[in-house]
């Protein structure tokens, strides 16, 4: 009892330093528990948890979400499930969709509400990995004492959000441990590992959103990866990931106005556009020399018309 008391006495007078809450957002997050969510550090509690009718509606509104990720979550798991890790994928209200765990961990944390169906949001649980995440929407690792119960100061948690074709927060990756001997390098590690699984997930759902159309890859530095752009036949922008909005400073109303994909790249500076036209030119001529120099059947590869492609052709000076 006594470390139950010791950790809820730390966070108290963490959150009342006032400098401490700028500088650090779990010391924020604490105070969002305290102050918005009305909850006190020594209490003991388990996440709450959905009834099965609940958790089946939870699951069914996240179904394409789900099969986004299923590939994912178990290529993910065979790489940290044998280090004692557990996996939950979560929906944008902290609800645990889906789990891994090595069953001999299981009973650890099923009593810590590392299950499906629990909600681990602030208001659920307090500063956790999972729920931080949510409300700050970006990628955080909780690490032992950062958690505000003390019930859960045995735990590790790195979790990444995941955003949907509109780059809106719409679910949760974590990685969960509660070995003694994870220190905070083995925690950053598993930082890096989530936020490349998260990132994806979020390229699948982003690539089903827009079945059908091409995909073309903005220069966006260390973030191009992430940065796609979904374009039509006519090389209309249809959709952008939230990587590609930030660097070409695109929204829903310019993407729906319909703007061209070269006007886009263009306003993001000369640099990027040079740099889209050598990838534009690579993808053309690599159609081109599969369809044995015949534009008709390049054209349908690329799944844009005849005239287009001459077009493209003559602009980039290629014969």
């Amino acid at each position: 009892m006594h470390e139950h008391s010791a950790h809820a006495e730390y966070v108290y007078t963490s959150a009342q330093r006032e400098s401490a809450a700028a500088s650090s957002p779990v010391v924020a997050s604490w105070r969002r528990c305290m102050t918005m969510h009305q909850l006190a550090p020594e209490d003991q509690r388990a996440p709450i948890r959905l009834t099965d009718l609940e958790f089946r509606r939870a699951r069914e509104q996240s179904d394409q979400l789900i099969a986004s990720a299923t590939e994912e979550l178990d290529r993910l798991f065979t790489t940290v499930g044998r280090a004692g890790c557990c996996l939950l994928l979560t929906d944008k209200n902290g609800i645990a969709l889906e789990r891994r765990g090595a069953a001999g961990d299981d009973k650890e944390f099923r009593e810590l509400g590392l299950w499906t169906g629990s909600v681990w949001t602030e208001a659920s649980i307090g500063t956790n990995g999972i729920g931080t995440a949510l409300a700050d929407e970006r990628a955080v690792a909780i690490f032992r004492d950062q958690h505000f119960f003390s019930s859960n100061t045995s735990l590790s948690c790195t979790t990444a959000p995941i955003r949907d074709h509109r780059g809106r927060v719409a679910a949760a990756l974590d990685i969960s441990a509660c070995r003694e001997d994870v220190n905070e390098m083995t925690l950053a590690i598993l930082t890096q590992t989530v936020r490349d699984a998260a990132m994806r997930i979020e390229l699948n759902l982003f690539r089903s959103a827009f079945a059908g159309a091409r995909f073309l890859m903005v220069p966006a530095g260390t973030n191009s990866a992430a940065a796609l752009l979904a374009v039509d036949r006519h090389d209309l922008v249809l959709g952008a990931t939230r990587a590609a909005r930030v660097a070409l400073q695109l929204d829903d109303k310019r993407i729906a106005a319909g703007i061209p994909a070269a006007d886009a790249l263009h306003e993001a500076g000369v640099s990027q556009q040079d740099e889209m036209v050598e990838a534009e030119k690579a993808a053309l001529l690599r159609a081109l020399s599969r369809a044995g120099g015949n534009v008709s059947q390049a054209a349908i590869a690329l799944g844009i018309s005849r005239a287009t492609l001459h077009r493209k052709m003559k602009k980039l000076d290629l014969h």
